[in-house]
């Protein structure tokens, strides 16, 4: 399995870290060995949210054609990129076949980009408005599924998110083990 994380400014990095922790562990602790991921952006220049916080991508404009996987965090970031032809052309450049996630307004990015159209979806519980334009059904959840496209809620749900993913791609026995290493009572 191959991991596209999808970076960019004024990102909120509790929806990035709180999904990457548990996936993670899917490799470090030998359920997924093979698992890979890369950290890509748009813009070539450092990603900060907006108290300064900063991460340098590893992928800048790569085409996400060959991941299993795309994953898009939300952010304050999302609100102008939605708007963003280019930053969506690049987004589209994913496979058909890819798994799109999102965790709160990352939803805005994948509805944008086209992957929402007659699908369910959720985002942060704030904008379902903004969101409605892009899929058949806002649904206030914490996690949603339908079909390639898996969205969640708000800022906390990232962890929640993270869990269930765990839970798909190795089985209940490895998300109920990482749970527990991560002490997380959710």
């Amino acid at each position: 399995m191959k991991i596209a994380y999808i970076l960019f400014d004024n990102i909120t990095w509790l929806d990035f870290i709180g999904i990457y922790d548990p996936i993670s562990r899917l490799k470090s602790m030998g359920y997924l060995p093979d698992m890979s991921w890369d950290i890509c952006a748009y813009s070539d220049k450092k990603i900060a949210d907006s108290f300064g916080l900063e991460i340098v991508p590893a992928k800048i404009k790569s085409s996400l054609a060959n991941y299993d996987a795309i994953i898009i965090p939300g952010g304050f970031g999302t609100r102008e990129l939605q708007f963003d032809t280019e930053f969506i052309e690049w987004i589209k450049t994913a496979g058909i076949d890819t798994t799109k996630i999102s965790i709160c307004t990352g939803s805005l990015i994948l509805g944008a980009a086209g992957f929402l159209t007659d699908k369910k979806a959720t985002t942060n519980f704030q904008e379902y408005e903004a969101l409605k334009p892009y899929c058949k059904e806002v649904v206030n959840s914490r996690i949603v599924e339908d079909g390639n496209v898996i969205t969640a809620g708000a800022v906390s749900a990232s962890i929640d998110l993270g869990l269930y993913l765990c839970e798909k791609w190795a089985g209940q026995n490895a998300q109920e083990e990482i749970r527990k290493k991560m002490d997380y009572r959710g």
